[in-house]
């Protein structure tokens, strides 16, 4: 999008038939940085019995788009749903993820990376809702906020009644650099079903000062130790993406927003 004054809307339909396999990587990015506009950007994905699909996405619109993202899957028997996304638009963002487990042993597993910089405001909500028996569904969402950008990590897992087996798993962790940012991760179970196995963490906290000392007393700036310990905090979730390809791309673009 090289456009000022630009509005996008765009809709994104994956059905994977029965017993099929798929991987699909979408970029969404902007030339030029005085742009101002509104984007909605929709997914659907229905992995029907014993699909697969592998959804990559990496985020980059300049700071004057305010982004408005959802995504959501339908998971049926013994299908999967796999997401790697990396959440980062310089400007304003709500980010909805939901993945509905319908089928008997069907899994979603969503990883999410976030770097936050400037005043941009940005929310996060990332649901797994498990009707299948013996569903899987993990969460694993790392966020940095720079400067006096702030963030709202929201993760939940919610099984119904009748989703007998079912393990809900979520990991929410946000590091903030400066006085100014700030980030809050909030963890949700809810659990209607007494058979099953739910857990989360969560975390926020600002940077260690005795890593920088460390980092610097050892004659590195303060600039490329901070690099350091953001990459350090991302690597978990960015090692663990499924696509090669979108983790390269995730890489070099967090290595631009830390700079």
């Amino acid at each position: 999008m090289d456009n000022p004054d630009t509005t996008l809307f765009n809709h994104v339909l994956i059905v994977a038939e029965d017993n099929s396999s798929v991987t699909y990587v979408e970029n969404y990015f902007s030339t030029v940085d005085s742009n101002e506009g509104v984007a909605n950007i929709v997914t659907e994905v229905f992995a029907n019995a014993n699909a697969k699909v592998e959804y990559g996405a990496v985020d980059t619109l300049s700071k004057g788009f305010t982004t408005y993202v959802n995504r959501r899957g339908v998971a049926g028997r013994d299908a999967r749903i796999e997401w790697a996304l990396g959440l980062m638009n310089d400007g304003n963002t709500i980010s909805d993820n939901t993945t509905y487990l319908m089928g008997d042993g069907s899994h979603g597993d969503t990883k999410t990376v976030v770097v936050g910089r400037g005043e941009q405001k940005q929310n996060f909500t990332t649901a797994i809702i498990h009707y299948g028996k013996r569903s899987e569904g993990y969460i694993l969402k790392h966020g940095v906020m720079k400067d006096a950008a702030s963030s709202i990590f929201n993760g939940i897992g919610k099984i119904e009644y009748g989703a007998t087996k079912a393990n809900a798993e979520q990991e929410s962790r946000v590091l903030m650099l400066s006085e100014k940012a700030r980030g809050d991760a909030n963890p949700i179970l809810l659990i209607d079903e007494d058979d099953v196995t739910a857990g989360h963490a969560a975390s926020v906290g600002r940077v260690d000062p005795l890593q920088l000392y460390y980092l610097m007393s050892r004659g590195i700036t303060k600039k490329e130790a901070e690099r350091l310990v953001i990459h350090g905090f991302l690597a978990p979730v960015v090692n663990e993406l499924p696509i090669e390809g979108v983790k390269k791309q995730l890489v070099a673009v967090i290595e631009r927003k830390v700079q």
